[in-house]
């Protein structure tokens, strides 16, 4: 019977096409509604942790406490032995230090004096390091607007708005005023590299990005770092998975009472993300099934319709002795054909336009 529906379907279109439009295009609209809001929200998680949560974030309990003003003078000490321990722990996740810092940056003249200056915030990473990602990880490549990344230490990016206001050219010596990690006066000379731009208005308003070793020479923080973040080599947030990673390290520091014994937090607990990200699965979901109620109502008005100018139809196949439990039936398998071409048919439409957003 189904060979048989599946021929009816195929010869008349007058009853096949419009039910197997209105469903392609439910479910077309469906998934790419799906796929765009998903997308928007992991774009939002990776944005945040490549910039600054991490997928896991390490650091001392009282640089914890005061994680907003980001005190180096709280930053953890041995920081290679304690990514050689996480590494050996948790080789599921790749351990990277980080270094924030404020200062003023000065930009001299032909004779030397001082020419502008202006406050800047900076982000220390990882660029030389054999088999670093970092620059990538932060799109600084793709984000550059003059010059190119630092190759070699002493180089420095700075945000392009800030170069544009104050002159500063790419090969331009510039000096960072900052306080080292125990409270003294810090003073260094960098070299310009490039200018980036990323978009985000805090980070393009005035921003230095230097290497990790850099920044650890010129804050006196020898072996030390802020922050020691920590990413899924997958590249993807898995929730569950960092809450046992961070359950697990936390347990072993559970009995010191040092405050500056490192601490575990998931990009969950901070910056009210985790409210963030469960209000956001509640709004996908309640978006989802709303369209997908509205599309349910529209294929019930197309089916009533239909019955209407199948009427005669039906009248013929009982009056020849079909009984009307047969009818019923084959009307059922013959929308579950309908519902099976749609849904083919709009999650294929719908899968290439999330793919085609996704890439271009």
């Amino acid at each position: 019977m189904i060979r048989f529906l599946i021929k009816g379907i195929l010869r008349d279109k007058n009853r096949s096409v419009l039910p197997v439009a209105v469903i392609s295009i439910g479910v077309f609209l469906t998934v790419l509604f799906s796929a765009w809001f998903k997308g928007i929200l992991g774009d939002m998680v990776d944005v945040n942790a490549n910039f600054s949560t991490g997928h896991v974030k390490v650091m001392s309990r009282a640089y914890a406490d005061n994680i907003e003003q980001m005190p180096n003078d709280l930053a953890l000490l041995e920081v290679s032995q304690l990514i050689d321990s996480l590494s050996a722990e948790f080789p599921t996740l790749e351990w990277v230090e980080r270094i924030h810092f404020g200062g003023l940056l000065d930009v001299p003249g032909p004779d030397g004096e001082t020419r502008a200056q202006g406050m800047a915030t900076g982000q220390a990473i990882d660029f030389f390091g054999p088999g670093t990602r970092e620059p990538e990880r932060m799109n600084i490549p793709s984000s550059i607007v003059r010059g190119s990344l630092p190759d070699e230490p002493g180089e420095a990016l700075v945000s392009n708005d800030f170069a544009e206001r104050f002159g500063i050219k790419v090969g331009d010596p510039i000096t960072l005023f900052g306080a080292t990690m125990y409270g003294g006066m810090a003073f260094t000379n960098f070299t310009v590299a490039g200018t980036v731009r990323f978009g985000m208005r805090a980070l393009d308003r005035g921003a230095i990005l230097i290497d990790i070793t850099d920044a650890q020479a010129a804050l006196d923080m020898a072996d030390a770092a802020g922050e020691v973040l920590g990413f899924f080599k997958d590249g993807k947030y898995h929730r569950e998975e960092a809450l046992q990673v961070k359950t697990a390290f936390n347990a072993r520091y559970e009995g010191d009472a040092d405050e500056f014994a490192p601490t575990m937090i998931r990009l969950n607990d901070q910056k009210g993300l985790d409210e963030y990200l469960t209000m956001m699965d509640y709004v996908a979901g309640a978006m989802t099934f709303i369209f997908i109620l509205a599309m349910s109502i529209v294929l019930w008005n197309t089916g009533l319709l239909g019955g209407l100018r199948r009427y005669n139809e039906f009248g013929i196949r009982l009056a020849m002795g079909e009984e009307k439990g047969h009818i019923y039936r084959s009307l059922i398998i013959e929308s579950v054909v309908f519902g099976i071409i749609g849904s083919v048919i709009g999650t294929i439409f719908g899968l290439a336009a999330a793919w085609y957003l996704q890439e271009y």
